[in-house]
């Protein structure tokens, strides 16, 4: 057992003492002479003592549950589960996963995002996930699952792997489009996402770290979520299911089985807090890009910022009246509604605002060339506007690597010369006149397998040891599938004209 410390086992000693001596001078008398008369007539009178309280009562034990409580509390959790069974069973077959290549100097780029990268190979590999949207092949995922992709493969549930064509990327949302050629398959249904109720249940589906089809579990923890800083339009559903490094592109769904968002991030210094594009967002820009390749979205003109209790006060206003306007776009539509820095737009389409990311939202819904109606209070009086939505700014998308066309070439782009038998040796290789790259043509075919200057082939179309004159003559066939090896590490590389 253990002892209390020194000052405890003093304080418990004092109390003792106290309590006995309390005892003493109460009920000395009735147990007999105690003390001499001196010592009595020199004592004051006992204080009165008053009883301690009742110690108090222990809750009640709870009833144990009747073998028919017990056996409807079973039903309803199998009830729950089954719901779950149905949601993976249904939206399942419209999830994808998706596998990038890209050159190893993005693989520090690569493992962040997508958990997974090969350090010693020639290219580094990532994954994420995806959702098919039409039944010709089209397929909604993250762009930052593919924007550094020299090649895009998709693995669907029923066991096909097959090339993807990147179709288009929006990095203001982080969404991207890309397509296979495919029958078969079976598009998702999107739900609104407006009409989502925060703490209703959802599933997430994807393949966090490559494992494929995983499902997990969680409430819908929050909707509008923006200012995270991460993307140029951020209105986020909220989820503590659990999202991990390869679930992003893959969908969020609901009860019903219907896509209810796109996972794309999640907060690294935290647990369960998992991020999702809200499908009513993520269905304009799918369309938008499957259609025209870019996405066109409507703008306002201003830029605005909370109304914060201080801010409010000075203006007499109420926190959370709107979103207070601090600078006009010269030329901007609302710059042509005589909109001035200092308005607090108020309503927007009959729509009242209590923040500043309530009009982005409120704005990014719209179609360019829409008139809304605004409300604004400018001086503590109330105007009303109208105002001709206009295309938003963008800088133009950059062509990612594998929309690059490669760089035409007479040959495969690869110039390679024998090593000596020595050299062969010191390499730790058999001593034979093996082929070396000495020069790698930029955006050749070489180039877009992964090759570098410095590589050697120790196999060429299946045979072993071959030499330069072997590997220029397999070269005329028009494909080579070639066993290099490079510094410790060795790996396939296939080449096609």
């Amino acid at each position: 057992m253990s002892q209390l410390p020194r000052a405890a086992r003093a304080a418990a000693v004092r109390i003792t003492f106290v309590s006995l001596g309390a005892f003493t001078l109460a009920f000395g008398s009735a147990l007999g002479p105690l003390a001499s008369p001196a010592f009595a007539q020199a004592a004051a009178p006992a204080a009165p003592v008053t009883p301690s309280p009742p110690p108090p009562k222990a809750p009640p034990e709870p009833p144990i549950p009747t073998p028919a409580q017990v056996q409807a509390s079973t039903a309803e959790a199998r009830r729950l589960s089954e719901g779950f069974v149905a949601v993976a069973e249904r939206a399942s077959p419209s999830v994808v996963q998706i596998d990038v290549t890209a050159r190893d100097e993005k693989a520090d780029l690569l493992s962040h995002f997508l958990g997974h990268a090969g350090r010693d190979e020639p290219i580094a590999r990532g994954m994420g996930s995806g959702v098919v949207f039409t039944a010709d092949g089209a397929i909604l995922t993250n762009n930052h699952v593919v924007e550094e992709a020299l090649t895009i493969n998709v693995r669907l549930r029923d066991g096909r792997y097959l090339p993807a064509k990147l179709v288009g990327r929006d990095p203001a949302t982080d969404l991207a489009v890309v397509k296979i050629e495919a029958t078969g398959l079976t598009p998702a249904k999107f739900a609104d996402s407006d009409a989502a109720r925060v703490g209703e249940w959802v599933v997430a589906i994807g393949s966090p770290f490559g494992l494929g089809y995983t499902v997990t579990a969680g409430v819908l923890s929050a909707k509008g979520r923006g200012g995270l800083g991460m993307n140029a339009i951020e209105d986020y559903l909220q989820t503590d299911a659990s999202i991990n490094p390869g679930n992003s592109g893959g969908p969020l769904c609901n009860l019903q089985g219907d896509v209810l968002g796109v996972n794309t991030m999640i907060v690294g210094r935290g647990q369960g807090i998992g991020f999702a594009v809200p499908s009513n967002l993520a269905q304009r820009v799918a369309g938008q890009l499957l259609k025209t390749g870019h996405v066109s979205r409507a703008w306002l003109g201003v830029s605005v910022q909370d109304l914060s209790p201080e801010i409010a006060a000075a203006l007499k206003l109420t926190p959370g009246s709107g979103a207070l306007v601090n600078n006009v776009a010269a030329d901007g539509p609302a710059f042509k509604a005589n909109l001035r820095a200092g308005d607090v737009i108020a309503v927007v389409a009959g729509h009242p605002l209590k923040e500043a990311h309530d009009l982005i939202r409120e704005t990014i819904a719209r179609e360019v060339g829409q008139s809304i109606a605004l409300e604004i209070i400018r001086g503590g009086q109330h105007y009303g506007a109208s105002v001709t939505l206009s295309e938003r700014p963008e800088a133009a998308v950059e062509a990612t690597p594998a929309q690059q066309a490669a760089v035409p070439q007479k040959g495969m782009g690869l110039i390679v010369r024998d090593l000596s038998p020595d050299q062969a040796v010191q390499m730790g290789l058999p001593a034979k006149p093996l082929p070396v790259l000495t020069q790698v043509a930029p955006g050749s075919t070489a180039d877009r397998s992964g090759l570098r200057i410095g590589d050697v082939i120790i196999e060429a179309n299946g045979t072993p040891d071959p030499n330069s004159a072997q590997v220029a003559e397999f070269a005329k066939g028009g494909s080579l599938l070639l066993r290099v090896k490079r510094a410790d590490s060795y790996f396939y590389a296939a080449l096609k004209k």
